[in-house]
């Protein structure tokens, strides 16, 4: 058997997040189908984590088991050749035996984009979040840098989650601007349900006046929702990069 990392890059606009749901398209299901295609069997495929509906990737790992003997770089451009437009697989490497795309995985990196100017721009609708109120960056990073430690994130966890252990590590936060954009990006070894889009609306909430500067550590600890902010939109978030061990010979997914 062959244990095969992909590394895809997607828009998730159309589809219900990663995982195969019932009824509803998802990323998951699409790749899968194109596998079918190519190997003519449909081949398990496990992801580096769930995404919620409508959040895109820039970089994305999944695992598939198969005793298919297609070269890699062949099996990626059989893939992209089957794959509707909005799904690209980036990559294709042999793994180790024990490398899990999932458990093996030490960290992830998500990045959320608001365009932060008086007009909407139409042809960024769907990929960012249009916020037309001037953002103090500056002010903003230095919030987010209170989301740095191990705490337990309960009030940053939407109420459709049904995880019991709730204490995340973030390594890092940061917002920066770019010209009209304003980023928000962290990195930590696992989210909950929503969890950086509640941070992006505990933001706003600041920026707004809404939520008192110096507060994020207060909220974090009080473990209650409704001190959170709101959950802003799906469109504006993208599983940017995927952390793994160099022992799994995969470090370099990072990039």
């Amino acid at each position: 058997m062959r244990n095969l990392l992909l590394t895809l890059k997607f828009d998730g606009r159309n589809y219900h997040g990663w995982q195969v749901q019932n009824n509803a398209i998802t990323v998951q299901q699409i790749l899968q189908d194109g596998i079918e295609k190519v190997l003519k069997k449909r081949e398990p495929v496990i992801g580096c984590s769930r995404t919620d509906s409508g959040v895109h990737a820039n970089f994305y790992c999944c695992g598939v088991i198969t005793k298919n003997i297609i070269p890699c770089e062949k099996f990626a451009l059989a893939l992209n050749a089957n794959l509707p437009y909005d799904i690209v697989v980036l990559d294709c490497r042999e793994m180790p035996q024990n490398f899990h795309a999932r458990y093996s995985c030490t960290s992830k990196e998500y990045v959320y984009k608001i365009y932060n100017a008086k007009v909407r721009d139409p042809f960024l609708y769907g990929y960012t979040l249009h916020y037309k109120y001037l953002l103090d960056a500056k002010m903003l990073d230095k919030q987010a840098k209170d989301f740095i430690g191990t705490y337990d994130y309960k009030g940053f966890c939407g109420k459709k989650s049904d995880v019991e252990e709730t204490v995340r590590t973030v390594k890092n936060a940061s917002v920066e601007r770019c010209g009209d954009m304003v980023t928000f990006t962290v990195e930590a070894d696992g989210f909950l349900y929503n969890m950086v889009r509640i941070m992006v609306g505990t933001l706003l909430g600041i920026a707004q006046g809404r939520i008192e500067q110096g507060s994020v550590k207060d909220i974090i600890l009080s473990k209650e929702r409704t001190r959170a902010g709101v959950t802003v939109s799906p469109y504006g978030l993208y599983l940017n990069k995927v952390f793994y061990g160099s022992e799994d010979g995969a470090k370099e997914n990072n990039k």
